[in-house]
C-alpha cells in the first residue's frame, strides 16, 4: 500500500483546493435510489449475504477512482493512496450498539467475500466503536442502515477535519414499480470531490450492481 504525493502546483485542481480549504469550507451529500434488481437476484441465487457484496461494491468502485482516495499524510501533504479498504459497521442486537472493523480489500471478489464473511464471524461479539485493530490509513467508511428506506441524509461534520475519504451510507431496500431500490448516499469533501467527482462513483456503484454477473464468482 503506498500514497503518492500530488505536486500541488501542476494539479488541476490545485485551485479548487485552496478555495474550499480557505474561503468554502464545506462538504456535501447526495443520496440515491440504486437500482439492485439484478445484484440482489444474483445474491439470492448464488446464497450470499447482502452486506459482504455491497461492501465489494462501494470499495471497487472507491479504488477505480483516485478522487476518492485522497487523503494527507503525516507532514499535512496532499496525495492519494493506491488501494483503499472498508471500514464499515456491525449492529450488536443484544445492547443496540455497533462497532467498526475493517477488511483488505482484494479486486477477486470470492477472496474479498471470503475474508469479508470471515471477519464479520470473528469480530461479531466484539463491543466497542473499534472492534477489529490495525485498521490500516487508507480506508472508506461504510455504515448500513437496514431497518429505514429513508429518502435523505445530512451529515454535521466540522470541516476541521482532516479526513478526505468519503462516507458512505446505504439502507433498507424496498420495491417500487416492479424494481428493487436502495437508498444510497455518499458524503463528499468539496474541496477534492466536485459534483462530477461524486457522480462518477455513483454511476460506477450502478454499473456495478447491473453487471454482478461479470464479477461475481463462488467464493472458495
Amino acid at each position: 500500500m503506498a500514497f503518492h504525493l500530488i505536486d500541488p502546483e501542476t494539479w488541476e485542481r490545485r485551485d479548487h483546493y485552496r478555495y474550499y480549504q480557505t474561503l468554502v469550507r464545506t462538504g456535501y451529500t447526495l443520496t440515491v435510489d440504486l437500482n439492485i434488481t439484478r445484484l440482489l437476484k444474483e445474491v439470492r441465487r448464488r446464497g450470499l449475504r447482502f452486506y459482504p457484496v455491497m461492501l465489494y461494491v462501494v470499495s471497487t468502485a472507491v479504488n477505480r477512482q483516485r478522487e476518492l482516495r485522497m487523503a494527507r499524510d503525516q507532514d499535512g501533504q496532499l496525495g492519494y493512496w493506491d488501494v483503499c479498504h472498508p471500514s464499515y459497521t456491525i449492529f450488536h442486537d443484544d445492547d443496540h450498539t455497533f462497532s467498526d472493523i475493517w477488511t483488505a480489500y482484494s479486486p477477486e471478489f470470492s477472496r474479498f467475500y471470503r475474508d469479508c464473511v470471515e471477519d464479520l464471524e470473528t469480530w461479531k461479539d466484539v463491543k466497542g466503536v473499534k472492534a477489529k485493530p490495525g485498521r490500516p490509513d487508507a480506508f472508506t467508511p461504510i455504515s448500513c442502515l437496514p431497518w429505514l428506506s429513508y429518502a435523505g441524509v445530512s451529515y454535521d461534520t466540522p470541516m476541521t477535519s482532516p479526513m478526505l475519504f468519503p462516507v458512505v451510507l446505504f439502507g433498507k431496500y424496498f420495491q417500487r414499480d416492479g424494481e428493487t431500490l436502495l437508498p444510497f448516499s455518499g458524503y463528499f469533501q468539496h474541496c477534492v470531490n466536485d459534483g462530477y467527482h461524486a457522480s462518477l462513483f455513483f454511476n460506477t456503484v450502478q454499473e456495478l450492481a447491473d453487471h454482478s454477473e461479470d464479477w461475481m464468482e463462488e467464493p472458495d
